[in-house]
């Protein structure tokens, strides 16, 4: 069967990856579950916990055996798991299926932006990284529609229908995604399967070590991650308890929420077309800076949304934190390819990246989610968002020496 081109792909699971919609879940989660906060956030801890532990590992299955296999195992794991999430409300069950959701997301992470590189190459995956996200905003929008639609009818529809798009785009990866970017390690007959794994996982850890500014961009991303598990689970949680929602027409919630995901949708999609004419090409200092200022808005309009007291200036808030959580995404991706110049090591890095992240997240986590149970979803969000300030100071040491490896000092040990 004829391969597609690999930006064909990128764009089409871009599409279809972002059409299964975690507004619904959240909603599932806190209207037929009735998760109070700290267990929202344990799920996700749990999660991320899971995530921490299989990240590297699966990482350099990427490495050693090929990035296309191990995306397609995270695809139809991760729809799976997202199925059973529907099919259950006992708490200990949606545990384990979100576990499992997490083990499976360890097969992609690292593994598909390393694919996508390698296929295009490391000096023009901007570009395409950053026309991947207006399909994905498209892809989103688009799903949102159709799970509302299915949640008006029952939630577990919406959640289950996420996992069957999940599945349907591990089937791409087998029929239609090509890897021709990719060269595996020299196999040694003598060597075990297990000794080639931990060995491509050394290399990565020995790389990222040797390189301060991957150092760097480990430290911001433990607490990105840290600030973004108490957004991330109690968003939904704070306008259902805390803030409101309109009472126009009689709306039901689920509605309510897939208007604010279409708005948000809509204002990413046009604000990445902004980005791709004017970032597309720029250098490491550039994206720093640019890196800097979205962060900054971020930890402003996360503060700014847990205080809200009106709907009005709590859904303006949201719609600045979720643009500026996703349009970070491309320009991080792009910059921190541009500091790995080692393509054998190059998906355990970026898992090594995402583990950081699981940490903040899994570290994190039930602190700000015991903080909700004590003092309440507001306390949590506000100092969720305030986590980010470590994040800028380390950015702007990254500014200082113009976000690139070759212009980083060495720091004393």
């Amino acid at each position: 069967m004829t391969k597609w081109r690999a930006t064909t792909v990128w764009y089409v699971l871009g599409f279809l990856l972002s059409a299964p919609n975690f507004i619904i879940t959240a909603v599932y989660f806190v209207r037929d579950v009735h998760m109070s906060p700290l267990q929202l956030v344990v799920v996700g801890t749990a999660m991320e916990a899971i995530y921490f532990v299989s990240e590297i590992p699966t990482g350099a299955i990427a490495d050693t055996y090929g990035r296309r296999i191990s995306v397609t195992i995270s695809f139809l794991l991760q729809g799976a798991a997202t199925i059973a999430l529907g099919l259950t409300t006992s708490f200990a069950l949606i545990l384990v299926a979100w576990g499992i959701w997490g083990f499976a997301a360890t097969f992609e992470s690292g593994a598909y932006e390393a694919w996508i590189t390698d296929e295009v190459g490391a000096d023009r995956v901007g570009p395409v990284f950053l026309r991947g996200t207006r399909f994905q905003y498209a892809g989103a929008i688009a799903g949102l529609i159709v799970s509302v639609a299915l949640a008006l009818w029952s939630l577990r529809a919406g959640v289950i229908f996420g996992g069957v798009v999940t599945m349907l785009c591990g089937v791409i990866c087998i029929l239609w995604m090509p890897e021709t970017g990719f060269v595996r390690r020299p196999h040694d007959p003598a060597a075990r399967r297990w000794r080639e794994l931990a060995h491509t996982a050394g290399d990565g850890v020995r790389y990222v070590r040797a390189r301060h500014v991957l150092l760097l961009v480990l430290a911001i991303a433990f607490f990105a991650g840290m600030s973004s598990e108490a957004f991330d689970r109690l968003w939904e949680a704070h306008f259902i308890r805390d803030v409101g929602l309109p009472q126009l027409w009689s709306l039901d919630p689920v509605v309510w929420f897939g208007i604010f995901g279409v708005a948000i949708y809509a204002i990413g999609f046009f604000a990445s077309t902004f980005l791709i004419r004017r970032f597309s090409s720029a250098d490491s200092k550039t994206l720093v800076r640019v890196l800097f200022v979205m962060t900054a808005a971020l930890l402003v309009s996360e503060v700014v949304f847990g205080l809200a007291g009106s709907i009005a200036l709590a859904l303006a808030a949201l719609l600045v934190a979720r643009a500026m959580r996703a349009l970070v995404y491309p320009i991080w991706m792009t910059w921190l390819n541009g500091q790995i110049s080692d393509s054998s090591v190059r998906a355990t890095v970026i898992s090594i990246s995402g583990q950081a992240d699981a940490i903040g997240q899994a570290g994190g986590g039930p602190m700000l989610g015991a903080i909700g149970n004590v003092y309440g979803i507001r306390a949590a969000l506000v100092v969720g968002g305030l986590v980010l300030g470590p994040a800028l100071a380390l950015y702007g040491r990254a500014m200082a020496h113009h976000g690139d490896e070759q212009l980083e000092p060495a720091v004393a040990s």
